[in-house]
């Protein structure tokens, strides 16, 4: 299967992702942003949250507080 082929079976919900401003490489953030509502749901600070993160997966916590709200936005 040629990229061609992948990109023209997919085109709408392509379409679709970039229209709401979802970059295709955002699902490498699911499991930083699934970690981060895990740890606030059991009712933890959210610098100690952010610390945490950030150590677990060597990225600056500035990095974490991007990636949160990025995937916390309506759509």
């Amino acid at each position: 299967m040629t990229a061609y082929e992948v990109v023209s079976l997919n085109k709408e919900l392509l379409k679709r992702l970039h229209k709401i401003g979802i970059k295709t490489d955002d699902y490498k953030w699911l499991g930083i942003y699934g970690d981060y509502v895990r740890m606030k749901s059991k009712w933890n600070k959210t610098s100690y949250v952010v610390a945490t993160i950030s150590e677990k997966y060597g990225i600056s916590e500035r990095q974490v507080f991007k990636v949160v709200k990025k995937l916390s936005q309506r759509c």
